[in-house]
């Protein structure tokens, strides 16, 4: 039988990594608030991510963030009225149509990828660049191959 350290239970580790993970997002996104995207919030980054630069349907929407097309539909909708999003005829197939970033939209996921490398850096900073290389290092040890899993809000959800 497995035992622990009595000042490091089990169930402690995945606290301090969401807690880690939410300290990192919402830093994240007091910046980009200071930066012009104030109404961004940590679902709208998944979304915009699954959108992905061609674009995508609703139905796929949902597929890809785990959730039902109305979900995937509602949240869209939002997006679309923030501006981040905008519906448009697919040229492929006139009965489809597609989710596509829009120049705002585009510039929130670069801004949130200069921030997540300038955050990367403080923690750097306060821990030592050698410990946060090993940190990630250890986490992709430990973590499935397919890194990138859009279906957060649906299994958070779920």
């Amino acid at each position: 039988m497995a035992t622990t350290e009595p000042d490091r239970p089990g169930f402690l580790l995945p606290l301090l990594l969401l807690a880690g993970f939410r300290t990192l997002i919402d830093d994240l996104h007091a910046e980009l608030a200071r930066q012009g995207h104030p109404e961004l919030r940590p679902l709208h980054g998944f979304v915009l991510q699954a959108v992905g630069g061609d674009g995508t349907t609703a139905t796929e929407l949902g597929q890809r963030l785990g959730v039902s097309k109305q979900a995937a539909g509602k949240t869209v909708d939002r997006l679309v009225a923030l501006g981040y999003l905008e519906r448009a005829d697919d040229p492929r197939d006139a009965r489809r149509k597609l989710v596509r970033a829009t120049p705002h939209g585009l510039d929130g996921l670069r801004r949130s990828a200069a921030v997540f490398d300038q955050l990367r850096q403080r923690w750097a900073a306060t821990l030592g660049p050698d410990r946060v290389a090993a940190l990630e290092d250890d986490l992709r040890t430990v973590t499935p191959t397919n890194l990138f899993r859009l279906d957060a809000p649906g299994w958070f959800g779920g």
